[in-house]
């Protein structure tokens, strides 16, 4: 059995949400400058430009990437052989994106009731999302998340024999009514299988997933680069501006479902994806 205080996750959040905000991930990085090089139209080549602009300044001047500087949604994996003291795993959480946000300067934007509205002013509470895995170290991963592109996100719980084609037909659907709205380029995370809950949960991890990187699967692998395809084919591209640059990836997680069912989620991430992680 491992002991860690739960301060150790606050100070780990408290730079994860600043991080997150100012660096974006290498793969991503090296995705959008990719596509910059193979873009054909000027007006979207001359977008991307700029975006990479952007996230050069904010990386020299440590400022955020975007202005939407997104809600924390925290991903723990926490070892079965760990024991919190301290006081509240919760708390220290929140706690974490509390200092975070108002130490690292950025922007605010939870409010306390859905329809009420009221600003918390801290930008918590946070989204937090644990799952119990082996050993006796705890992986923590911030991933701020901007709600031009969450807004965007849908699920259908799709008929069996809906198939493989039901599946292309919604995401294309959703891609095309999202159009310039999550300012593209994006990372469609897709989550397939389980219940209406955890089918979303899928789509939301599958953006933590690098975009240099394909399924496990030879079915789901071939069926991203279809999609992706098909995604860039739309002709929305960069900030909907036109062109072949519409998503930088198309990331799909699945599991097991009932007999009776095929729920389908999409999460859309603007070019702006980002997540830190740390291990303690």
């Amino acid at each position: 059995m491992r002991t860690i205080n739960v301060s150790e996750i606050t100070e780990a959040i408290e730079t994860l949400c600043i991080e997150a905000n100012l660096y974006l991930p290498e793969d991503i990085k090296c995705s959008i400058i990719d596509n910059y090089e193979k873009e054909d139209s000027p007006v979207a080549k001359n977008v991307l430009s700029n975006i990479i602009k952007n996230f050069e300044i904010a990386k020299g001047e440590g400022i955020p990437i975007c202005q939407d500087t997104g809600m924390a949604c925290v991903f723990l994996e926490i070892g079965q052989d760990v024991h919190f003291t301290g006081g509240s795993l919760t708390d220290a959480v929140n706690e974490g994106v509390r200092r975070g946000y108002i130490n690292g300067c950025l922007r605010k934007s939870v409010v306390k009731d859905p329809v009420l509205r009221g600003n918390t002013g801290d930008n918590t509470p946070a989204m937090i999302y644990t799952e119990i895995v082996f050993g006796d170290k705890v992986k923590i991963t911030v991933a701020p998340k901007g709600f031009g592109s969450e807004n965007m996100s849908q699920i259908k719980m799709l008929k069996p024999s809906d198939g493989v084609e039901g599946i292309k037909d919604f995401v294309l659907k959703v891609i095309e009514e999202a159009g310039p709205n999550p300012c593209p380029p994006m990372v469609v995370g897709i989550g397939i299988g389980g219940t209406f809950d955890k089918c979303a949960l899928l789509a939301k991890k599958a953006l933590l997933r690098p975009v240099d990187s394909q399924n496990g699967e030879e079915f789901y692998a071939a069926l991203e680069n279809e999609l992706l395809e098909k995604i860039n084919s739309t002709g929305i591209g960069p900030q909907g501006f036109g062109g072949r640059t519409t998503a930088l990836s198309v990331n799909i997680e699945t599991m097991p479902t009932h007999i009776a069912g095929m729920p389908c989620a999409v999460n859309i991430n603007c070019h702006v994806t980002r997540h830190k992680t740390r291990v303690i």
